[in-house]
């Protein structure tokens, strides 16, 4: 146990991890989930969303297994290595509002920094406005880091707080496997699923849960995270992370060339639009959020599972953010940026630089 403790903190451990979700990524496209999304977090989140009825965009609704696997596969690995530490903080509201802005940016750009890395392992150009735009908004992040920003330290709680968002992942497993019916004399609702578009393509329940726990375990172990290695490089020009990131994608892209998945160029790339500038913006905004809240997506997921109440708060930020980001046309889609989106973008920028400028602690 303890050299495969002492592993998963090696370099060659979080390669492996990388690679790992590369090629499962890749694989899940090819078992039925949607083109350049075996794996998204903002767009799975905004699917869960869809599913509860917080927005009613008919392509786009279905409760991921994926996403349920990432809490429960980091809680396993938590208990086992003894690192189940239930925690929170301070400023729980901003911590929502940040997860909020993030989604609302993901949503512009159609995806998460995973989806980033891996719609440029499929070939999509326009991915890399996005992981620059990504890279920008966590530079800004860490101007504020380094001038003082922080949110507070946090503290040890009840366990039971630790449980709240592994037990809400749980209820939406129940939720996908029993379907129940209950509005309109039991005809229809809560619980939707999409008939067709991008929420009705997946793999079955089995393999989506699988690899989520799979990938849940092992990110849990090396701390992966596409923020945290992007700030790492710029902070400390440490690129251990980013070593995880680099094999992710190299492995995506030969697992997609040879699964004849690799279609390179700018149009007509699934769930994708060519505006460079909202892309840009977008993803900038995400990775603004992602650098003040302190984790991308998908480290979130994995804090969350591990106990920290803090990542629980953002992750709930992000599914609101998904049903707001749909209802009120602030989202992307192949057709082009929504009506509202650059508005809302430029404003999430505002905010995330007022928390930014407004909460730091005196540097001595």
């Amino acid at each position: 146990m303890s050299n495969l403790k002492t592993f998963f903190g090696t370099r060659w451990g979080i390669i492996s991890v990388g690679v790992c979700i590369g090629i499962l990524a890749a694989l899940l496209q090819k078992w039925g989930n949607p083109p350049n999304m075996g794996i998204c977090v903002a767009c799975f989140e905004r699917d869960i969303a869809g599913a509860l009825g917080l927005h009613r965009v008919a392509v786009v609704q279905y409760i991921r297994p994926e996403i349920i696997g990432f809490v429960l596969g980091s809680l396993i690995a938590a208990y086992i290595f003894k690192e189940f530490r239930p925690r929170v903080g301070s400023a729980p509201i901003v911590r929502f509002i940040l997860g909020f802005f993030a989604m609302i940016g993901a949503l512009v750009f159609l995806g998460c920094p995973w989806r980033a890395l891996l719609r440029l392992a499929g070939g999509d150009g326009n991915a890399i406005l996005g992981l620059a735009g990504l890279a920008s908004g966590v530079a800004v992040g860490v101007l504020f880091l380094k001038n003082g920003y922080s949110l507070g330290r946090n503290q040890m709680t009840y366990t039971s707080v630790g449980w709240i968002l592994p037990l809400i992942m749980l209820s939406l497993f129940a939720f996908l496997v029993f379907a129940p019916l209950m509005g309109d004399g039991g005809k229809s609702g809560p619980i939707f699923f999409s008939e067709k578009g991008p929420g009705s393509m997946h793999a079955s329940i089995a393999v989506s849960l699988m690899v989520g726990l799979l990938i849940g375990f092992f990110a849990q172990r090396t701390r992966f995270c596409t923020m945290g290695a992007i700030r790492d490089i710029i902070l400390i020009r440490n690129f251990h992370l980013a070593s995880g990131l680099f094999a992710l994608l190299i492995a995506a892209f030969v697992n997609n060339i040879i699964l004849g998945q690799f279609h390179p160029g700018f149009a007509k790339q699934p769930v994708a639009h060519t505006n460079h500038l909202w892309n840009f913006l977008g993803m900038s905004l995400s990775g603004l959020a992602f650098a003040l809240a302190g984790g991308c997506p998908g480290r979130q997921l994995f804090l969350a599972g591990e106990g920290d109440g803090d990542a629980a708060i953002f992750v709930l930020g992000m599914i609101f953010g998904a049903g707001f980001s749909h209802t009120f046309s602030l989202a992307s889609s192949p057709a082009g940026v929504g009506f509202y989106g650059p508005h809302a973008v430029i404003i999430g920028l505002l905010v995330c630089c007022y928390i930014g400028l407004t909460m730091r602690e005196r540097i001595k």
